[in-house]
């Protein structure tokens, strides 16, 4: 037996997940609405195993599949908010909005457990990853409402220069449909959906195929902290909900993580694609490279980690190594070991760290890589097997250049062994790929890794010398060249992609002056303001 799935009686109390209080349920203009309409049950990625031994997934709720019609009375909601730019959300003092998210970040933790269990039982999650996922979210609202309250504050002061007097802030740019990945459906949708509330824009958020449900548990909080029509979240065939909200011409900014084929097709559906600011998150084909001088035992266990954390079902997992010829078969021989000694078992279990995948068909599509790479020339070294919906890792080796996996994102558990004998193949690796987020270096010699920095520096956003690829901390830069991204979210860009420089100016004769000053001293205008968030 490759996992243990349990039967139905067997799970623990404390795992247990019903996720029928929050079936069917969408938010609209300040609503948390119960819809009628078409739905669709979410299927676990866990499955029951039944007496005689068959398996089939557990059926978690239902999520609503909106119409058009329902989708585009979400955006009308956000249009209204929005009202042109006058709404009560984007001309409030930034203090007042803090306020708002604040309220909201309460609401969010009084319900963390609900949503804990939900990404455990949707995307198969283990409880420590779904645990982090939320915290890590927590902090990041936190994070961002200080960083806010840092632009507000270098915003409040006045400039003159050349007899001209200003003042600049940022403006929001208005209404914004933010769309997150199934594998950080919490984390990654909040990324971009808090700072562009942060800024005062409105938000429809059309929720992922996967991991649409554990967000509703949060609609309450999202409605009562808001004005409404502030924040509208859906779920939805995507071709007959979110087509139409492009197509309206209505969204002024497209929060988008997924793939650069979606993100192209979205963008070519707005009437006026330059009016639409675009910040996304797309994918990428992240390699390790291990030199000859590498410490084997730090590059197999960052490797092994940077691969397979959460089924490599990440943007930023490792998804090709690329080992120096003369280390390779003691690397892979060290590499299949730990692999194959990766326990292996359902969310809620104490130790576990490979997971039943969420994903329809996935299986099938990971079985076709390992068998092209196979016919390739590759061996698969362990792994290979599956058994419900799991996949056991499989480690192959070598990979050659014509196989899929060496240039193609598998996202997911198959781990890809190349060979090269010169830092000149790695270069030619990422000037070739599509792809250009970030790259791992595993090597000793100072001389040896400056070169390779310096060639892969403007290929890729982020070079990580000794250590698997990754995301965080929150406060660095996380983007991408080439098709892996668009923008840049961190806690501080990101307010900056969701806003817009806007500057007030008058002369600095006295009329000027004296006209600011009556403005500034009687609290006048929200924007035009010395005012101080401590």
């Amino acid at each position: 037996m490759l996992i243990e799935f349990p039967t139905a009686d067997a799970i623990p109390e404390a795992a247990r997940c019903d996720g029928a209080p929050w079936s069917m349920r969408w938010l609209c203009d300040g609503e948390v609405r119960t819809w009628t309409g078409e739905g669709a049950d979410v299927r676990s990625p866990v499955c029951l195993r039944a007496a005689d031994g068959s398996l089939t997934p557990a059926v978690l709720g239902r999520l609503p599949m909106v119409s058009a019609e329902a989708a585009l009375q979400a955006l009308d909601a956000a249009k209204r908010a929005w009202n042109r730019g006058r709404g009560a959300w984007p001309t409030m003092r930034t203090a007042k909005r803090v306020a708002a998210l604040e309220k909201f970040v309460a609401g969010m933790v009084a319900r963390r457990e609900e949503v804990v269990r939900l990404l455990m039982w949707e995307i198969g999650k283990t409880r420590k990853d779904a645990e982090t996922e939320f915290d890590r979210t927590v902090v990041y609202v936190r994070d961002t409402l200080e960083a806010l309250k840092a632009i507000d504050r270098d915003g409040s002061r006045f400039m003159i220069e050349a007899g001209t007097l200003g003042q600049i802030r940022r403006s929001p740019l208005g209404v914004t449909l933010c769309m997150g990945p199934f594998n950080y459906p919490l984390n990654e949708t909040f990324t971009t959906m808090i700072p562009a509330l942060a800024m005062g824009n409105t938000v429809v958020c059309k929720l992922p195929r996967y991991g649409g449900l554990l967000l509703v548990p949060l609609f309450e909080a999202f409605a009562t902290a808001f004005p409404p029509g502030v924040v509208n979240i859906f779920q939805g065939d995507g071709a007959t909900t979110v087509g139409p909200i492009m197509a309206s011409g209505d969204i002024d900014a497209l929060a988008f993580i997924g793939s650069s084929r979606v993100a192209n097709l979205l963008r070519k559906q707005h009437p006026r694609p330059n009016r639409m600011r675009c910040i996304t998150g797309l994918e990428a084909k992240n390699p390790a490279v291990v030199l000859p001088d590498a410490d084997l035992e730090l590059a197999v266990k960052e490797c092994v980690s940077g691969a397979l954390s959460f089924n490599g079902q990440r943007c930023t997992a490792l998804k090709l190594l690329l080992v120096h010829d003369s280390i390779a078969t003691a690397f892979v021989d060290k590499l299949a070991a730990a692999v194959a000694a990766l326990k292996a078992g359902m969310p809620w279990s104490a130790g576990t760290q490979l997971t039943p995948l969420p994903e329809d068909g996935k299986l099938e599509w990971l079985g076709k890589l390992v068998a092209d790479a196979a016919s390739k020339g590759a061996r698969v070294i362990t792994g290979g097997e599956t058994e419900g919906t799991f996949f056991r890792p499989a480690v192959l080796y070598p990979v050659a250049p014509s196989a899929q996996l060496y240039t193609q994102e598998q996202f997911g558990p198959v781990v890809p062994v190349a060979t090269f004998s010169s830092d000149a193949e790695i270069d030619a690796f990422m000037q070739q790929s599509p792809y250009g987020q970030q790259v791992a270096l595993f090597g000793r010699d100072p001389q040896r890794m400056a070169g390779l920095i310096d060639a892969l520096v403007n290929q890729v956003s982020r070079i990580n010398l000794n250590t698997q690829c990754r995301r965080g901390p929150d406060s660095f830069p996380f983007t991408g060249r080439k098709d892996s991204a668009e923008g840049t979210l961190s806690v501080h860009d990101a307010l900056r992609c969701f806003s817009i420089r806007t500057v007030v100016a008058a002369q600095t004769d006295n009329a000027g002056k004296q006209l600011v000053e009556d403005i500034v001293s009687g609290r006048l205008s929200s924007f035009l303001s010395t005012d101080y968030i401590l």
